[in-house]
């Protein structure tokens, strides 16, 4: 479909809430939304002008159709793109976890009842329990669960295998009550079984409290053998807590997430808290947005991780301000009971927001290798720029001058994210004999620069894959109407400055300013690049206004013209040098007389001069 048969289509959608999928030409889902009302969002992608952001351009161009599906609230909506996330698995979405999904745990409708690892759920009559993280960690869980109400955790089946042969190893070992033991009823297995689930679900602390009541009435009555088994009981329950991050994750009354947007590699923390202590910690990698804000990664974030799972916590605290009442709306109807999301503002809470960012931080930079991260910077970099792949090369100029004398520029290169100081060029400016002028400047040194490039000189090869000016638009105008003569195609921006001198923004030779100040590996890269080349400038030009200044001096002395100058200047290898020399040392290069009065103005003050 076009873009206008798209936007007919999407202003004839109604003023409800809903959730709609993009699809490209070959019918694949390419990302999936939510809206409170389906009209006004939808249709603001096809708008002609709208401000969108590059990634949401690249996305739109790929757009051939979409659907929506209506529902009727935002909760619906929260709860139905989760699950079309996480069966499409859209590229333009945000995704937390690859598509193999979550465990569930699942419960057997039989005598006997067994746990087993399903990967989804299915209507079969057995109970489902999760999802839970990943497998291995499930299952280490699950027999933590097991062994602490002393359940079978070996092959027997039951019945067939009641009585046939001895207890197994778990049963000496005090790690199983040895059910396939004659003695051993049907009944005491269920209700064993159904303390599991119960744990499962997140109710240890109900559970708890009635094996404590039990424990206490069996040691009234003098059944002490019974009070000492649930004592243990009790206590390998209390301990699962700290064993396994799935069951401190069921167990705990208060998640705190921390998120970093790290270069190349993001993560997030979620630290897991039971009556103000911490009983577990969650990671998660995920490849670092280009565009989204935190807010908008946590918010996709947050609703993947909770949306999917039976049990949840109390509360929810979030490092960063964002849309979380929808998201404790819909959690407090899944659950059953008030789920409350929010940004804790101070105290005890806001330590913890800290610590859990703290946390992100570090797993984030830890994972992530150097090479990952001047990829990522790079990669943005590129997308930021419009262009078709992340630079190699990149080469930046600056002007600087006192007066229309001493006019000088610098070309500074950088590899990557790294300065090619071996590549480093210097320009005096030649063809100005007016007034100075920082375009005319700058139309020369590129010039100039191009054109060694074209006579085949390997100092000035390669070209760069984007040129970088100091200065505003009118400068990159300038540059690129150079680059444009020599029939190149090579971007030009400009980097501008704000009122304190530091780099705030691009912008285009046509006036477009790009901001680059959320992008903190990009930020930092351009004002590198802009310091460098401007220190590189102004050192250039110091170092010739001496030179210059100096000249001046010597021409000023009886006696010292161009030659005698010249021959100075290769006697002594610099004009410091000359500075420091004595009498008998000037004396072999000019005669006495001169040398002397050379000296003199060097070393002597103002007021023994005249």
């Amino acid at each position: 479909m076009t873009k206008d048969a798209l936007r007919e289509k999407a202003n004839e959608l109604p003023l409800l809430p809903g959730v709609y999928l993009m699809m490209d030409r070959t019918g694949k889902v390419i990302y999936v939304g939510k809206a409170k009302k389906l009209k006004n969002r939808v249709s603001q992608y096809f708008q002609d002008g709208a401000n969108h952001t590059d990634k949401t351009r690249r996305m739109v161009s790929m757009i051939d159709r979409f659907d929506t599906i209506i529902v009727s609230s935002e909760f619906e909506a929260l709860i139905l793109e989760n699950s079309l996330i996480k069966r499409h698995m859209p590229h333009y979405n945000i995704l937390l976890k690859d598509d193999k999904g979550y465990p569930f745990v699942r419960m057997s409708a039989e005598e006997y009842p067994r746990f087993t690892i399903a990967s989804r759920y299915a209507d079969d009559g057995a109970r489902y329990f999760g999802p839970f993280g990943g497998r291995s960690e499930t299952r280490a869980a699950l027999d933590a669960v097991l062994s602490a109400l002393r359940l079978p955790t070996c092959r027997k089946r039951f019945p067939r295998d009641i009585g046939a042969e001895r207890p197994c190893l778990n049963y000496h070992m005090g790690r199983c009550d040895g059910f396939c033991r004659p003695e051993m009823s049907a009944e005491e297995y269920r209700k064993r079984m159904e303390q599991a689930a119960r744990l499962l679900n997140g109710r240890a602390k109900e559970l708890l409290k009635e094996l404590t009541a039990d424990m206490e009435a069996a040691a009234d009555e003098l059944r002490f053998e019974q009070a000492a088994q649930l004592r243990d009981r009790i206590a390998a329950i209390s301990a699962l807590a700290n064993k396994q991050t799935v069951i401190a994750g069921l167990c705990a009354d208060t998640d705190i997430w921390g998120l970093c947007m790290g270069e190349g590699k993001s993560c997030c923390a979620i630290l897991h808290m039971e009556n103000g202590n911490l009983v577990s910690r969650e990671t998660s990698f995920f490849q670092t947005p280009l565009e989204e804000s935190e807010a908008e990664t946590l918010s996709a974030l947050a609703a993947q991780y909770y949306l999917p799972r039976a049990v949840l916590p109390h509360e929810i605290l979030m490092p960063v301000d964002g849309e979380w009442d929808a998201l404790s709306d819909a959690l407090t109807k899944r659950a059953g009971r008030k789920v409350w999301a929010h940004v804790p503002q101070r105290g005890e809470k806001a330590d913890l927001r800290a610590m859990a960012q703290r946390n992100a931080l570090e797993e984030s930079q830890r994972a992530t290798t150097e090479a990952e991260r001047v990829a990522h910077t790079l990669e943005r970099l590129a997308k930021m720029l419009n262009l078709d792949a992340p630079p190699e090369r990149m080469e930046s100029y600056d002007i600087s001058n006192t007066g229309k004398s001493d006019i000088v520029a610098s070309m500074v290169v950088y590899n990557g994210v790294r300065p090619l100081k071996s590549a480093y060029r210097r320009f005096h400016i030649k063809d100005l004999d007016a007034a100075p002028d920082d375009y005319a400047s700058m139309r020369e040194v590129i010039r100039r620069r191009l054109q060694r490039a074209a006579d085949g000189d390997e100092k000035f090869l390669p070209l760069p894959d984007v040129f970088l000016i100091d200065g505003g638009e009118t400068h990159a105008k300038t540059a690129l109407e150079v680059i444009e003569s020599f029939r190149l195609t090579i971007p030009v921006f400009g980097m501008v400055k704000d009122d304190r001198h530091r780099t705030r923004a691009l912008v285009t030779p046509t006036g477009e300013e790009i901001g680059i100040a959320a992008a903190p590996a990009v930020f930092a890269l351009i004002g590198r690049i802009q310091e460098e080349t401007h220190r590189f400038a102004i050192t250039f030009h110091r170092e010739t206004h001496r030179k210059s200044a100096l000249q001046s001096q010597l021409d000023a002395v009886p006696g010292i013209g161009p030659k005698r100058r010249e021959a100075l200047r290769k006697r002594f290898g610099s004009w410091k040098a000359i500075q420091a020399a004595d009498v008998e040392a000037l004396a072999e290069v000019v005669p006495k007389d001169v040398a002397e009065n050379l000296w003199r103005m060097f070393h002597e003050p103002e007021s023994a001069k005249k």
